[in-house]
């Protein structure tokens, strides 16, 4: 079987720790590459081989989970999505994911985005609470209906958009692009009735309109989610509610379930595998 054939590739890494620099710096690494590696095989084969202490964040190795965005030869994306030899075939640079504060090295600091992300309340809100605690049955939506924000639930919260984001960098109390998107998912969703909840938080100062319209977040989405979108249509809807021309939102009815249907049974949440 014929060998691959190996690249010398030099990968120049944005290193970090808190505890002994004072500032980032860069750190010089030469690895052999071949066909088919990705960013983060890579990133692995160096911790392995060459410097044990190189910190960064990975999971699924699918593109799936998000765990690994780095900034990779100045575009924030998923390590575990690009092959190394698509990009280069001699100089790589690596780093975190800007508009965040850094842990270590490659590992930035999502809390803040998960708190927006926590407080713009991405789930179904309603005020038939008695249904919602002991539904009857289902909320009834239509395939068109669904359509409506069905690509904006594919964010898998990696928080490249945000790292990609100009009014991010200017602005550490804008929501940001992932927040806002998922407000206009959920707003837009016909099971939803909390969208005046949520508009305390993005028609506010430093909100939505915040959003110059870049479009970096879209271009930057390893998911195709496509955020700048999302965001314009959450201040087209903003501004028609200003203007007492939106339409009135009317939510789900409940649809009853069959005389003869058998609910499944309740699956239990399994216990804690990890201290805290």
């Amino acid at each position: 079987m014929e060998q691959m054939k190996k690249v010398p590739i030099t990968f120049y890494i944005r290193r970090f720790d808190p505890v002994t620099d004072e500032e980032p710096r860069i750190q010089k690494y030469v690895l052999q590459v071949e066909k088919g590696m990705t960013v983060l095989d890579c990133i692995h084969v160096i911790k392995e081989e060459q410097d044990p202490s190189l910190a960064f964040r990975f999971s699924c190795r699918m593109g799936v989970c998000g765990s690994c965005a780095m900034l990779i030869n100045g575009k924030p994306t998923l390590a575990c999505n690009t092959q190394t030899l698509d990009l280069t075939d001699s100089v790589l640079t690596v780093g975190a994911l800007p508009n965040f504060n850094i842990i270590r090295d490659l590992v930035p600091d999502l809390v803040p985005m998960f708190g927006v992300h926590q407080r713009v309340q991405p789930y179904i809100i309603r005020k038939d609470t008695q249904e919602m605690e002991k539904p009857s049955g289902e909320y009834f939506q239509s395939p068109h209906q669904l359509e409506e924000f069905l690509q904006f639930t594919y964010c898998i919260k990696c928080g490249v958009c945000m790292a990609a984001c100009p009014t991010m960098a200017t602005d550490r109390q804008y929501p940001g692009p992932m927040a806002l998107t998922q407000a206009y998912r959920y707003n837009t969703d016909s099971r939803d009735d909390g969208g005046g909840e949520r508009k305390d938080l993005v028609a506010k100062s430093h909100g939505v309109f915040g959003c110059h319209y870049a479009g970096e977040c879209s271009n930057a989405c390893p998911k195709g989610v496509d955020p700048a979108r999302a965001i314009q249509l959450l201040k087209r809807d903003l501004v028609r509610d200003y203007l007492h021309l939106g339409k009135d939102h009317a939510c789900a009815k409940t649809h009853p379930l069959p005389p003869n249907a058998e609910r499944k049974p309740k699956i239990e949440a399994p216990p804690f595998t990890a201290g805290t």
